[in-house]
């Protein structure tokens, strides 16, 4: 069986960005278009369907290491943040954004709560997404 680990992860996240689309509960609030994904940005996002790739990503993530929470997410979509005449340093991502894709994946029954740990797990159902995304994207 094919899982996402063995595909290209940018070919996976689009498809799986184009299934996300389907689903209903996972919808761009309004406020997202105006805000920047992270101090270390300078711009907001330019794509039109940021919400729905970073929401891919994420779910890939989970996929990739069993139990994730906000923290760690927030310290995998970092980046380095410009402070002109001075060194770069790392600053962690949006909180925020992260935050409420997580809860819109678990309100799709995609995303649970982890019972031993801290943070989130996927589900059977969101396992089973995952593979099947993985097994089209290989044939490819």
């Amino acid at each position: 069986m094919i899982s996402p680990r063995e595909v290209d992860p940018q070919k996976f996240n689009s498809v799986l960005k184009e299934e996300l689309k389907k689903i209903k509960d996972i919808a761009s609030p309004a406020w997202s278009q105006f805000v920047k994904s992270g101090v270390s940005r300078d711009r907001i996002p330019q794509q039109d369907d940021f919400w729905y790739i970073r929401s891919a990503s994420i779910l890939r993530r989970f996929y990739l290491d069993n139990s994730v929470g906000v923290e760690r997410m927030r310290s995998y979509f970092g980046g380095k943040k410009r402070r002109g005449h001075k060194p770069a340093r790392f600053r962690k991502s949006s909180g925020n954004i992260i935050r409420k894709i997580v809860q819109q994946l678990e309100t799709a029954g995609l995303v649970e709560k982890n019972a031993n740990k801290v943070g989130r797990k996927l589900t059977p159902a969101g396992r089973k997404l995952l593979d099947k995304i993985s097994h089209e994207v290989s044939k490819q």
